[in-house]
């Protein structure tokens, strides 16, 4: 190249550091594989079991029968949460007029009481002539009277006791309320109940929405993730099973759940979504605002990321 080449003039008294891009690309991608692979194998994460309603009312059938009798009087969080499961006015957590919630709508409509527990009831009563007279008297029975029984119901299982492998109450008015219940601990415990709340309609089941909300709505799931450090008040979305980190991108939107006023507001996640957009905004805009912009020239640490090239400058 001689001193006539544009490239060369372009270049003329700018002084070089040579490397070899191609072979700094190799040994970087060689030792991070190997330190990858290394961790991989020492601190993987552990393979738990999936957490299932077989599981949930095998282990804990007090909680799962008092979760089933919520979905049913429709007291439970998911029967209130609102959209895009219920149309609960008020429900949506909004900003002043800020209420992305609300605009969206029920795009997946859920009725506790028939998914959750009347519909698999029906499917378990073809030849059952006694869960058909439980769901025949329920049905018949008057919003307000389904409302007495459930509520009577409710408080007797505050001091339920499991024998047999059955939960057991004191005496009272619950109408067909034990029968039904009972059938229904009877259908997660063999696992047909997992079955019944998929509803993608194709070979491959992959909607899981029914069965993860209505546990959610219990205490077996979320005592699970209180165990594995899972519920926010350590690492929050950024933990994995166990201690193992996961997703560190989401550190700082984790950051804000830990800290007032946030931690205990009730639109926690509208206000920190609003706030990400803003800070996000913000970084994007750095080249554009004064002051801001300046600092990397006032504290000048790419002089020493580049020292090389800086040296003897």
């Amino acid at each position: 190249m001689t001193m006539s080449d544009p490239q060369d003039r372009y270049y003329a008294g700018i002084r070089m550091v040579h490397f070899d891009l191609v072979k700094e690309l190799v040994l970087a991608l060689v030792a991070v594989s190997i330190v990858v692979i290394g961790l991989a194998g020492a601190l993987s994460s552990p393979d738990d079991p999936a957490v299932t309603i077989q599981t949930w009312a095998t282990k804990d059938p007090v909680d799962f029968v008092t979760t089933a009798t919520s979905e049913l009087s429709g007291q439970s969080g998911t029967a209130q949460y609102g959209p895009p499961y219920t149309n609960i006015p008020d429900a949506a957590q909004a900003v002043g007029p800020i209420a992305p919630q609300a605009w969206a709508g029920v795009s997946t409509p859920i009725d506790t009481a028939q998914d959750f527990v009347l519909r698999p009831l029906g499917f378990a009563a073809v030849g059952n002539p006694t869960l058909t007279a439980a769901l025949n008297t329920y049905n018949a029975a008057s919003p307000d009277q389904q409302q007495t029984w459930l509520t009577n119901y409710t408080t007797a299982l505050a001091n339920a006791t499991v024998g047999n492998d059955e939960v057991s109450v004191a005496a009272g008015d619950y109408g067909p309320v034990p029968d039904l219940m009972a059938n229904m601990l009877g259908l997660a415990r063999t696992g047909a109940l997992d079955g019944l709340l998929l509803r993608s309609g194709t070979l491959y089941q992959t909607d899981f929405t029914l069965p993860l909300l209505f546990m959610g709505d219990g205490n077996y799931l979320p005592d699970l993730a209180a165990e594995q450090h899972l519920t926010g008040d350590q690492w929050g979305m950024m933990n994995e099973t166990g201690s193992y980190p996961g997703q560190t991108w989401l550190w700082l939107f984790s950051f804000w759940y830990q800290v007032p006023p946030f931690n205990t507001a009730s639109n926690t996640d509208l206000v920190v979504i609003i706030l990400m957009i803003v800070l996000t905004a913000l970084l994007a805009l750095v080249p554009f605002i004064p002051i801001l912009r300046d600092i990397p020239r006032w504290i000048p640490v790419y002089r020493l990321i580049w020292r090389r090239y800086y040296r003897g400058r």
